[in-house]
């Protein structure tokens, strides 16, 4: 049956509207503008344009964090094609399912240096999970369909159309396709019940077992089924960075997080386990410390749906190829089968141990001599106050580490961040999207004063399209890590990290200025005295985007820490300080 007369850049729209895309972020550009005029005719699709492409990729994967849905965002050619590629290698590194699509220049100018030419498929080949370029208008609906697939399926990821002028402006039929074939792609299965079973007996047979929950538990939306396992084992559960809100903070068996940041209890339970049960989590070098050193007398399960992550960094005892969800509930149904035939578990001694750590070195942290208030006592705060139903999203640096400890996650998806890349200024458009796709929640953008500066233009973006974002500037005047790692390891040597943002009489730019001039309304918070009754006015404040600017010490550290290249064993709970591991086993 033919199908109806359309061009090619109908043809695009029409596929994004029946691949079920809601909202599209964007920056119209000559090579892309043909696709923009039928746009606004669009029934089913919301564009959102914003200042800058990589505000638009942010955004996209934002609003798949936030929703599970797949992320879309739109840019020309040439430089609004390679704008996107800081924001595409993010969501990578992340798992995060978006579609970017780009407008190409026309077919027969490939590789002539034309105006705005650039092979964006060959510059983001190494940080897609797969990418396209369409030439054929024909093309356009199979390839939507697909890349919504790819992206959307197994290890969530980027997928990367771009589309030349020609085949948007030529004249085709438009027709959805019904099944599409992908011979070489083959997500994982039901996990392996041999594997299900080899992994069971390890867990019963265990003495120290730990739980590592990654951010593969929230992308498959298996936190019910990995719950009703954790529980069913009774081990103790420690979740990554990417794994926070994976499974309550407020978990009586939960330890906090792991790795250079994290907890003594989380970093210790791994490095003194006899087994580590790992479901979505890649075993990366910011959780090992250093990897001949990492958790020595444990085996390992690995559970995950991407192949090339099983004992890439570590050697899997027992791998468990497989959907988190999936494989969780086969494992607790083994799991329970064996328990009801006899029960071998002894963690007592484990346990003890586990919870005099926790109990001995809690997180927390120590008056500023400076006079400045301290970051955590404000991020603590507005956890607090906003309350565990809200979104935080946060930018790279000291306040992302602050946010991760000091915020209680009690659900999936409550918690947003750049966590493979580190991309500064991921917040504020990352912030901008995820409000988009929960309207009814409360999200805060938790920004370092370094971060906002790279993308508060989507300040405007947000305004004049309704998006009440609230935006705390954790500003203490410097770019906040990399001032901690001179202090710590440079000898004081702060070289180019002040950015005169907010101490002394300085205020280069004045945040609260610069949010009147966006239209959004524009606190200031220099006192301990003020943090609850700044916070609270914030949150009364909904018919616009609010920036607060929380003025804080800048020699605050984040702690504990492990320093890098180390083994995890060293790690420090204050400048100069270590557990005593000694007195604590």
């Amino acid at each position: 049956m033919a199908g109806e007369s359309v061009t090619g850049a109908q043809s695009l729209i029409r596929s994004l509207e029946h691949a079920g895309a809601e909202v599209v972020f964007g920056l119209p550009g000559g090579a892309i503008l043909p696709t923009y005029d039928p746009l606004l005719d669009a029934e089913k699709l919301r564009h959102i344009l914003v200042r800058h492409e990589q505000g638009a990729g942010h955004a996209a994967s934002g609003y798949a964090h936030a929703t599970g849905k797949v992320g879309v965002c739109l840019a020309t050619s040439g430089p609004g094609a390679t704008n996107l590629i800081t924001a595409i290698a993010d969501a990578q590194m992340d798992s995060i399912p978006m579609v970017a699509i780009t407008g190409q220049v026309g077919s027969s100018f490939i590789g002539t240096d034309a105006f705005q030419e650039a092979d964006i498929v060959g510059m983001t080949m190494p940080v897609t999970k797969h990418n396209f370029l369409v030439k054929d208008p024909a093309e356009i609906p199979t390839v939507i369909k697909q890349a919504f697939h790819i992206a959307s399926t197994g290890r969530p990821g980027v997928v990367l159309v771009d589309v030349t002028k020609d085949a948007q402006q030529a004249t085709t039929e438009f027709s959805w396709p019904g099944d599409i074939s992908l011979p070489g792609y083959r997500p994982a299965g039901d996990p392996a019940d041999a594997a299900v079973r080899e992994a069971a007996d390890l867990l019963l047979g265990a003495k120290r077992p730990v739980f590592l929950l990654g951010g593969g538990v929230i992308r498959s939306g298996a936190s019910a089924q990995v719950r009703e396992l954790v529980e069913l084992s009774g081990a103790p559960f420690v979740t990554t960075l990417m794994g926070r809100g994976a499974l309550p903070d407020s978990h009586l068996q939960q330890l906090g997080m792991p790795g250079m940041h994290g907890t003594v209890a989380a970093v210790s339970a791994l490095q003194r386990a006899d087994l580590i049960i790992a479901i979505g989590a890649r075993f990366d070098d910011r959780v090992t410390g250093r990897l001949d050193s990492f958790a020595p007398n444990a085996g390992i399960v690995h559970i995950d749906i991407d192949a090339a992550e099983i004992s890439k960094n570590r050697h899997a005892d027992v791998a468990i190829i497989a959907d988190a969800r999936s494989a969780a509930s086969a494992l607790a149904g083994v799991v329970r089968e064996r328990l009801a035939q006899g029960d071998p578990r002894d963690y007592e001694s484990w346990w003890a141990t586990l919870s005099n750590l926790r109990d001995t070195y809690p997180l927390g942290w120590t008056q500023t001599e400076d006079g400045f208030t301290a970051p955590q006592k404000v991020i603590s705060r507005i956890g607090e106050i906003s309350g565990p139903e809200s979104i935080f999203v946060s930018g790279v640096g000291q306040h992302q580490m602050w946010s991760s400890q000091f915020i209680r996650y009690e659900r999936p998806n409550s918690w947003i961040n750049s966590g493979g890349l580190g991309t500064m200024g991921y917040s504020v458009p990352a912030a901008m999207g995820a409000k988009v796709g929960q309207p009814d929640r409360t999200v805060w953008a938790i920004d370092g004063d370094g971060c906002f500066q790279m993308t508060n233009q989507e300040l405007a973006t947000c305004v004049i399209n309704e998006i009440p974002i609230k935006v705390a500037v954790i500003n203490n005047s410097s770019l906040g890590m990399v001032r901690q790692w001179q202090n710590l390891f440079y000898d004081k040597r702060f070289s180019n990290t002040e950015l005169n943002t907010g101490h002394g009489s300085r205020r280069i730019p004045d945040f609260v200025k610069l949010a009147d001039a966006y239209g959004c309304a524009g606190l200031r918070c220099e006192s301990d005295a003020d943090i609850d009754r700044t916070i609270e006015a914030a949150m009364e404040i909904n018919d616009r985007p609010v920036v607060v600017d929380f003025h804080v010490s800048a020699d605050a550290m984040v702690w504990p820490m492990v320093p890098a290249g180390v083994s995890n064993d060293e790690i420090q709970i204050a400048q100069g300080m270590s557990p005593e591991w000694e007195r604590d086993i």
